[in-house]
């Protein structure tokens, strides 16, 4: 007995054991995976050196653009090379401290993605509600500082999941269903109880994702009363088309999202551990991927942008030959 309670019941390492269910098709499964991570950090890198160089984006709508094809890098780095490392090489093993890291990144990132929406949500409204003012508010300091806050606030909040997850015993062995370091994955494997560790990552959604969407949903309420009192048409139609792109960022980042959490604490047997997980998936790897074509497609200072830099590449091909 005195030898139990001196065991350490953290394991060395777990594994990660991809796709229930789905383990002999993995392979296949793979290929999409990684076409959508080529593109998104394709993307994610030619918008953020866009927004570098090119001085008409120097804009605050373009700089919280950077921020969120930062957080998308970011988040969907920490789980897909792992996940292809999982479906191609079969390198599954994961050390428990490399597993709290990448639990941490990926929760963090994404919180924050759910923060920087927010803000280009607020960025709207004051573009269209507030437009003799805009410059004026949002400065690059204010910029800087509510990025700042956004980060702070999901590293604080992320940071107590790793301490909830460390102090569990675990001894329903060492295989986590799963191609990432997902929380509730994590503590599922453990014989302690996770209420807490499920209480409260109930209560950072509702902190992060629920605050989040309801800033949002005020900030376009107030945006549709304001395009709606516009007498003219082309107006209307003008302001509604500076909002499509974030509108498709929103849907994109939010829908499988709220599916991934609530299915994986409310699914009871009615959804397969195979669905969850691609789902879990696609929620760390569609955002990313589609956010820099939906800008890229319906912004047009960035689609002049990159038709001129073709352009001239074209042209420099031209005088060389």
């Amino acid at each position: 007995m005195l030898m139990l309670n001196k065991t350490d019941l953290h394991p060395a390492s777990f594994i990660l054991n991809g796709i229930p269910g789905l383990v002999d098709i993995q392979i296949w499964i793979s290929f999409p995976f990684c076409s959508m991570y080529v593109v998104a950090m394709v993307g994610n890198c030619g918008l953020l050196y866009l927004i570098r160089y090119e001085d008409s984006l120097h804009k605050p709508m373009y700089y919280f653009l950077a921020m969120l094809s930062l957080t998308d890098l970011v988040m969907c780095s920490s789980t897909i090379p792992k996940a292809l490392c999982i479906f191609w090489f079969h390198l599954k093993k994961i050390s428990f401290d490399e597993c709290l890291v990448q639990m941490f990144f990926t929760h963090t990132f994404t919180g924050m993605e759910s923060g920087v929406l927010m803000l280009m949500a607020l960025d709207r409204y004051i573009a269209i509600c507030y437009p003799l003012r805009y410059s004026t508010i949002l400065t690059n300091p204010v910029i800087a500082k509510v990025g700042l806050v956004t980060f702070l606030r999901a590293v604080l909040l992320i940071i107590p999941f790793t301490f909830l997850t460390k102090r569990l015993p675990y001894c329903r062995g060492n295989i986590i269903y799963h191609t990432y370091c997902d929380h509730m994955s994590v503590a599922k494997l453990s014989c302690g109880n996770v209420k807490i560790n499920a209480i409260y990552g109930l209560m950072v959604a509702l902190l992060i994702g629920g605050f989040d969407i309801l800033c949002i949903t005020i900030s376009y309420t107030m945006i549709l009363r304001a395009v709606i009192s516009l007498s003219s048409t082309d107006a209307q139609q003008k302001a509604f088309s500076t909002c499509t792109a974030h509108i498709c960022a929103i849907v994109f980042s939010y829908s499988p999202a709220f599916f991934s959490f609530f299915s994986h604490r409310f699914r009871g047997h009615t959804i397969p551990p195979s669905c969850h997980i691609i789902v879990a998936n696609i929620y760390v790897l569609l955002p990313p991927t589609m956010n820099p074509v939906v800008y890229g497609v319906k912004t047009k200072q960035i689609r002049d942008c990159i038709i001129r830099i073709l352009s001239g590449s074209k042209d420099i091909k031209s005088h060389s030959i």
